[in-house]
């Protein structure tokens, strides 16, 4: 799998994506709100109806912690 990258606002479903990646033994990146991009760049990335975490799989971008749990299933990651 290619390196994973989250989006996160440091919230409890943010520390369970890192958690999955790390059960996974996923390389991954980690971007902060507030550190490493502010909250009107994400509303430009991802919509204003996005929530923490966003998650990217190389260059494609998967969506919620919901939404990359059903692809990693999809793909017989899980």
């Amino acid at each position: 799998m290619n390196l994973a990258i989250i989006y996160s606002n440091q919230s409890q479903e943010c520390d369970r994506a890192i958690a999955l990646m790390e059960s996974l033994k996923q390389q991954y990146v980690l971007y902060v709100v507030g550190q490493d991009f502010d909250p009107e760049q994400f509303v430009k990335e991802f919509g204003p109806e996005a929530e923490y975490p966003q998650i990217a799989l190389g260059y494609e971008h998967i969506g919620s912690l919901k939404e990359t749990l059903q692809h990693l299933q999809a793909n017989d990651v899980l």
